[in-house]
This record gives structure tokens, sequence and C-alpha cells, in this order.
């Protein structure tokens, strides 16, 4: 059975009990109970609504944030593996030092220039990345220590290799949206239901409820919007940024 569906069936379950044991609880009702002798129910119900949805406001926004602070540290993450791998290479001979550092600006200026910007437009990391971050394994892993102080320094080399791979896959993992679509239909959904109570109250035409009204509406939105933005960690707003690729590759944005 789909999710949609069990949800769906769920929801009118749920409604339909209140229903039912309200109009049971109605009918047995004796004849001289006062209903005014208990709490407005309007109000109760619009107290409880209010504080329900602040917490899965609140839950979703701390989800998203998150979501973004994670996608940052993988990128910090890539961009300190292959920075150790740069300097570790200094114990190789001066044509293997070279090429393995060539190779790795090479990756990170594309990374930069022109994958970040691929991201950013809501893809996905590149397929040349890939070819880069290979050639810079082939060329860590193809040399032969010549001594043992090269052979000391090749193992270290290997691990900083496969952290920058893990970061890169853990970086196009995070590429797309982070909140499911059936949390985006309850925030959508609480928010109709949040703002509709307002006139299940019998709101007046004076300027403080309209204004109240109003800025309450507004404070909703935004908070919505802010999931929104922090929703795609590379591609909107306030994003993960490849800071960390040019603090330690400065030759490489300029």
């Amino acid at each position: 059975m789909p999710e949609w569906l069990v949800l769906t069936l769920a929801m009118l379950a749920a409604c339909a009990v209140v229903v039912v044991i309200t109009l049971v609880r109605h009918r047995r009702a004796p004849e001289d109970e006062d209903p005014s002798e208990t709490p407005d129910v309007i109000e109760y119900m619009t107290m409880w609504i209010g504080v329900v949805y602040a917490i899965v406001l609140g839950l979703a926004i701390a989800g998203v944030w998150e979501a973004r602070s994670v996608a940052q540290d993988h990128v910090q993450a890539e961009a300190q593996a292959l920075h150790e791998i740069s300097e570790r290479v200094r114990v190789y001979p001066a044509d293997v030092r070279d090429r393995i550092r060539a190779d790795v600006n090479a990756y990170v200026g594309h990374v930069v220039t022109k994958e970040w910007k691929e991201m950013a437009d809501g893809g996905d990391v590149s397929g040349r990345g890939d070819e880069l971050l290979q050639q810079v394994r082939v060329d860590v892993t193809d040399y032969r220590p010549a001594s043992d102080f090269q052979a000391q320094a090749y193992q270290p080399l290997l691990d900083q290799l496969a952290a920058a791979d893990q970061a890169r896959n853990a970086r196009a993992e995070s590429t797309g949206a982070t909140m499911p679509g059936v949390v985006w239909f309850g925030l959508l959904a609480g928010a109709v239901i949040t703002i509709g109570m307002v006139f299940a109250l019998q709101i007046r035409r004076t300027t403080r409820e309209l204004v109240l009204a109003g800025l309450f509406s507004a404070l909703i939105a935004f908070l919505l919007f802010l999931i929104w933005d922090f929703d795609a960690p590379y591609s909107r707003g306030v994003t993960a940024s490849a800071e960390p690729f040019l603090r330690l590759f400065p030759g490489i944005g300029s």
C-alpha cells in the first residue's frame, strides 16, 4: 500500500473517530447539561494548534540548518584531504610531486569554477570531476616508493585520498533537497489550518486585529521561506560555500 494512501487513511480515521465520539457523547448527554460551564473548545483548539505547529516549524528549521551545516562539513573535509595530499607528496621526487600537485589543482579548479555552478543550478557533481579525482588516485597509487621515508608517506596519502573520495560522494548526496514531500505537505497544511483558526475566532475589522493577523501570517510565510531556502544546501540563498577550497588552494581562485 502506498505511503500517501496510508497517511490519508490514518488522517480520515482520526477525524472519523473524533466525530463519532462527539456525536455519541452529544446524544447520551443529560438534558440538564450546561455547555457554558466548560472552556470554549475553539480557543482551546486554537491554542494547541499554534503550539503544535510552532514545534513542527522549529524542528523543520533545525533539520534543514543541520543539513546545511553537514554539507559545509563535507566541503571542508574534501578540501582538507586534498590539501594534505599536496603537502605530503613533498617527500616524493620532483617530477612525481609536481604531477600529483598539478592534478590536485586541476581537480580543485574544476570543482570551484565549473562543478560548483552546476550544483548551484540544482544539478549534481560532474563526471569530469570524477575523472580528475581518479587521475589523482592513479598518480598516488601507481608510484612505488623508492625509500623507507617515502614508503612511510605512502599509506597516509592513500588514507587522505580515500577521505577526499568519501567527502566528494557525501557532497554529491547532499546536492538535492533534504525535506521530504510529505513534510512539506504537513507544513503547508498546518499553515493553512493555523491561519484559518484566526477566522474561526471571528476576527473583527479593527486596526489592531488586522495588523496582528497580518504580522502573524507574514511570520509563518517567512519561516516557511526560511525552511525552503535552507532545504537545498548548495543551490539557494544561504548555501554551503566553496570557501575551504579557495582558502587552502589560494592560487585557484585567482
